[in-house]
Formats: C-alpha cells, sequence, structure tokens
C-alpha cells in the first residue's frame, strides 16, 4: 500500500510539473504533504519537511553564494578581456572561431546560468558567423555542447542529484572529472570538424585560414557595446584578481575538503569589497542577483521538504523494495551504464526537477537494494539529463533564448544538435568506465 501511495504521489508530481498547472514549487511542498498524510503520517509530516530541508541548508547556501559570486564578477567586466582576446586569436578562420566559441561559452558557464552562458557568447560571435557566411546552426550546437559538458558542483544537475540522494557535491563530482575532461576534448574536436566542413563549402581551404585570418579584422568591432549602466560597474584594472578569485574558489572546490559554503561566502565578500568597496554598490549587486539565487535556493529547500517525506514516511524505501523483483540480480551492477546512456534523451521528457527529485532516487535506491552504490546512478544521470540534454530541450526556456539569439529555427538546431549533444554523453558514459566510476 506504501508503495502505491509513493508510486502515485511521484506521478501526481510528474503530471502537474510537466503539464505546467503547478509551479515545480508548490508541487514539491504540497503533493508529498498530501502523499505523507495519505499514508497516515499524520503529524511526523512536519518533522519530516523539517528533517529534509536542514539536510539541504548548507547546499542551498552554497548555491545562493555561488550565483552571486559570479554574477558581481561578472559585473565587474571579468569576461570582457577574454571575449576580446579569444576575438582577437580566431580572425576569420572558421576552425578557430568555432573553437573560440567553444571556449568562450565553457568559461561563460562557469556560474553555471545556461541564459548567461548564451547571452554573453551568441552576440559577441555571431557577426563573425555571419561576416563569414558560416552555418548559424554550428554556432548554437558549439554554444550548446560547451555548456552542456561542462557541469560543475553549483550547477543544477549536480545541485539537484545531490539533494535528492544527500551526496556531497564534492563526492559526486571530483570521479567525473576525467569523464568531464574527455567530453571537453569531444567538444574541441567537433569544434575543428565543423570548422574544416565549413572551410571547404567557403573556399578556404586554400587560403591558410589558420594563419590568423585577415589583417585587417577588428576584435574590437565585434564586442557589445555596453550601456552606460554597465559602464559604471566595470572594473578592468580588477581583472587579475577576479580571475584569481575565481581559480581559488574552483581551486579550493576540487582540490581541498573545505565547505564548498564556505569557499563561495569568502570569495563573495573578497569580490564585493575589492570591486565595490561602496557599502550602497555592494547592496545593489547582492540585489541585483538576489532574485536567481532566491529561486534556486527555494526549489532546493522544497526539494528537501520532498525527500524529507518520500524518505522519512517510508514510501520511497516501499518502492525500491517492489521494483527490486522486477530487476533481475544479474543485471544489476548495468544500471548506471544504461542511465548514463539514456540520461541526454530523458532531458527531452523530464524537466530537471521531475527527473531528479521524481525519477532517480527509485533507481537509485532500487540499484542500492541490488548492491548497487546510489552514487553511481547520481553520476550516470548527470552526464546527459539537463547538462548535454538542456541546450536542445523544449522543456527549459534557455533552449529558445539560444535560438532566438542566432536566429535559428529550434527544430532546426534540435536535428543538428542531438546526435552532437547525445554522443557526448556517450562518450562521457564510456570513460566513466574506463576510469572505473561505475562498472559496464
Amino acid at each position: 500500500m506504501l508503495a502505491l501511495i509513493g508510486v502515485l504521489t511521484i506521478a501526481t508530481l510528474l503530471f502537474f510539473i510537466m503539464t505546467k498547472r503547478m509551479s515545480p514549487l508548490v508541487a514539491l511542498i504540497v503533493i508529498p504533504i498530501a502523499g505523507a498524510l495519505l499514508a497516515g503520517s499524520g503529524t511526523d509530516t512536519a518533522k519530516y519537511v523539517v528533517d529534509g530541508i536542514t539536510k539541504l541548508a548548507p547546499m542551498a547556501a552554497m548555491f545562493v553564494f555561488a550565483i552571486c559570486f559570479f554574477g558581481v564578477v561578472t559585473d565587474a567586466g571579468m569576461f570582457d578581456p577574454i571575449i576580446r582576446g579569444i576575438l582577437r586569436m580566431v580572425g576569420t578562420s572558421p576552425v578557430k572561431i568555432i573553437i573560440g566559441t567553444g571556449v568562450l561559452a565553457l568559461l561563460a558557464h562557469l556560474d553555471g546560468n545556461g541564459a548567461v552562458t548564451f547571452l554573453i557568447t551568441v552576440p559577441a560571435m555571431l557577426p563573425l558567423f555571419n561576416k563569414l557566411g558560416m552555418d548559424k546552426r554550428i554556432l548554437v550546437g558549439i554554444t550548446a555542447l560547451s555548456a552542456g559538458v561542462n557541469f560543475l558542483p553549483w550547477t543544477g544537475p549536480m545541485i539537484r542529484a545531490s539533494a535528492a540522494l544527500n551526496i556531497s557535491t564534492h563526492d559526486l563530482f571530483i570521479p567525473l572529472i576525467p569523464a568531464q575532461i574527455c567530453g571537453l576534448v569531444f567538444m574541441v574536436l567537433m569544434g575543428y570538424y565543423w570548422g574544416k566542413k565549413e572551410e571547404k563549402r567557403l573556399g578556404l581551404s586554400g587560403s591558410n585560414p589558420l594563419a590568423g585570418g585577415s589583417a585587417s579584422f577588428n576584435a574590437q568591432e565585434h564586442v557589445k557595446e555596453l550601456t552606460d549602466e554597465e559602464k559604471a560597474l566595470r572594473r578592468p584594472h580588477m581583472f587579475w584578481i577576479n580571475i584569481a578569485l575565481v581559480v581559488c574558489v574552483i581551486g579550493t572546490m576540487v582540490f581541498t575538503k573545505i565547505s564548498p559554503t564556505v569557499a563561495f561566502m569568502v570569495a563573495l565578500t573578497v569580490a564585493l569589497m575589492v570591486n565595490y568597496p561602496n557599502v550602497e554598490m555592494q547592496k545593489a549587486r547582492i540585489n541585483a542577483h538576489a532574485k536567481a539565487a532566491l529561486m534556486m535556493a527555494s526549489i532546493l529547500f522544497a526539494a528537501g521538504a520532498f525527500t524529507g517525506i518520500m524518505g522519512g514516511a517510508g514510501m520511497l524505501k516501499a518502492m525500491s523494495e517492489a521494483a527490486v523483483g522486477f530487476v533481475p540480480p544479474a543485471l544489476a551492477s548495468h544500471i548506471p551504464f544504461v542511465v548514463g546512456l539514456i540520461s541526454m534523451p530523458l532531458s527531452l521528457v523530464f524537466d530537471p526537477d521531475s527527473y531528479y527529485f521524481g525519477i532517480m532516487p527509485v533507481i537509485a535506491h532500487t540499484g542500492e537494494m541490488l548492491g548497487v552504490p546510489a552514487i553511481q546512478v547520481a553520476q550516470a544521470s548527470v552526464l546527459g539529463q539537463m547538462t548535454t540534454g538542456f541546450p536542445v530541450s523544449p522543456l527549459t526556456p534557455a533552449t529558445f533564448l539560444l535560438c532566438s539569439l542566432a536566429g535559428v529555427d529550434l527544430a532546426d538546431h534540435q536535428k543538428f544538435s542531438i546526435p552532437v549533444l547525445w554522443a557526448a554523453s556517450v562518450v562521457m558514459t564510456f570513460a566513466c568506465v574506463i576510469f572505473g566510476v561505475f562498472p559496464l
């Protein structure tokens, strides 16, 4: 009976989120509470909610400070010299332009925000694509691919996977670094392949475009004009300090056991003090990024309520015990590998909240009962589900932003990019097998 209630709770959650009859925030709170009361939890339901929120509080804090930190260094103009440098380096060589676009998207995606990544990358590179008559589907494809393989501990899918199974982002992310490197290499190779095709199509093969492009090329012409408000926030003399801060905070997360929450708290305060010593400007910068931070933090706390109830009321355990009977023990070890292979196309069916808080916990706990560590299912999931999958999924608004910025039809983008993004996910899945993250 408890397993049935759990299934109905998750099915109802998926229905209301995917049909947009409820926002994820509302659905993650209201529906599990109703399920717990139906299961007879009574007043213990409140305790389950608090327990779930308590476990996720440090993670939500990390996300808030991470969003604010990357927002502040972006406001200070950290990306401006990088964009100008990339534009100077790529010249008018299609190979260099495409790979340079991928590198720019990779750096712009450090904050984990797909919309910001696309707003930085596409307007900067689009004039070059238009000038040479290059296929704009490649601009959209390489941007999507670069952002997709750049999953970091503070990005949405990683945070959700960590929150759903109560696993630290450090433990989740570190074993995936070799696979991510393979994904980045795949991105560069695809950029080279697309670039060579464009050289041939445009008849540039014989003009040695790799030599640096046209001598008349002026990178400054292609840099986006800043508004007066943006100019007032720029701190070009703080470029190297901001770069050092980013390197330090990422290095702290990768190479030490220091809490990511503490790392981003310290990094944010330093970034505010060195870039905006004025108290009023500090308040303004925090307010500017508070909306995005609060939105994700509220989703995480709601997810804490959901996972706390599903675990505390025993529904998750009951569903997993019921599912165990349908999985032959001999096939149990293949669960993470199969999840890795299908994780990217699942992005076209499930939005991140539905998958990471509804589907993945059941798979993970089922596997755990069969001797498969739950962390392996989470790691397999982030290889594609709303990582390589989010820039083509119609369930994410950033996909439509990417297409509209480049002037590419959504259907054309999906036909062109889905096979490549899925291939990247498969490459990283096999890399995980090779590097021992999970078995074949």
